[in-house]
């Protein structure tokens, strides 16, 4: 379920930016997936399969500083989906249903922000909130060291990755479940998308502490928000902070999920989207 063909394009100031597509029925629904972070923007089987299910072909672009993509010190979540808007016109895609997971959240509002004439609906699953300059921002992550090194900019963020280490009791027993099962796949890409370098994770974290280059007002999609209350990655609050923004946000809470454990709810999620 996760074949798809890849390709890359030359962006106007000469960056080359990996996309992936699963293909399909010239006339399919297509879902833009915006990956975590790190990935490799690869369409990954349990989201193939998710989408397939709804008749949905996938595209995904790996960010900057990603495999097969270049970087871009100091990019925004802004410039990101600028990429995948420019990837949309090279495959001559018109309206799109835009999803993101953790990192890739963000990338899926700025998407919808950026091409209000193309997002139809946005789904974002444990996605990171705006920085709102609050020791508040961080509360309930079992490791904030990352992000708070980014807000000493991209030099601390890269010291800070020559020596940081995977904190296990980021992820919850409903988490691990999930990794050893259906999700599985997720965490093999998530080494593949840091074995180049740190480039990419850095530049997303700097980009997620800074500001973003949309304002989550100008979302004018549908928006729905799936969220673990027992996640310790991006905590609750975030998407309570997102709801508050979104005119029309709605928030799906599952009480007993983690950061991993509640994309088992993707499927029903794309669902509501279709319905849209």
């Amino acid at each position: 379920m996760n074949a798809s063909t890849a390709g890359s394009l030359t962006t106007a100031d000469g960056r080359l930016v990996r996309w992936f597509d699963t293909g399909g029925a010239a006339d399919a629904p297509v879902l833009v997936w915006h990956h975590g972070t790190p990935q490799t923007g690869a369409v990954i089987a349990p989201v193939a399969s998710a989408a397939a299910a709804h008749g949905l072909r996938v595209v995904s672009c790996a960010r900057p500083g990603y495999p097969g993509s270049d970087p871009l010190p100091g990019r925004s979540v802004a410039d990101a989906a600028g990429d995948v808007v420019a990837v949309l016109d090279e495959l001559g895609i018109a309206e799109v249903v835009a999803a993101g997971a953790s990192g890739g959240g963000p990338h899926a509002l700025a998407l919808a922000a950026l091409a209000p004439e193309r997002v139809r609906a946005a789904v974002v699953l444990a996605g990171i909130a705006p920085y709102t300059s609050t020791p508040d921002w961080f509360t309930g992550m079992a490791d904030p060291s990352g992000l708070g090194a980014a807000l000493g900019g991209r030099e601390a963020r890269l010291a800070h990755a020559e020596k940081a280490e995977f904190d296990p009791d980021s992820f919850t027993a409903r988490d691990y479940e999930a990794l050893n099962g259906d999700w599985g796949p997720l965490g093999a890409d998530a080494g593949a998308g840091a074995a180049e370098g740190p480039d990419g994770e850095v530049d997303d974290d700097v980009a997620y502490v800074s500001p973003w280059g949309v304002d989550l007002a100008a979302v004018r999609c549908p928006v729905l928000l799936v969220q673990g209350g027992a996640d310790r990655v991006v905590p609750p609050g975030h998407a309570a902070l997102q709801l508050e923004r979104l005119a029309r946000g709605e928030l799906w809470l599952r009480p007993r999920e983690g950061h991993v454990s509640v994309l088992t709810g993707l499927g029903v999620a794309l669902g509501w989207a279709t319905d849209r």
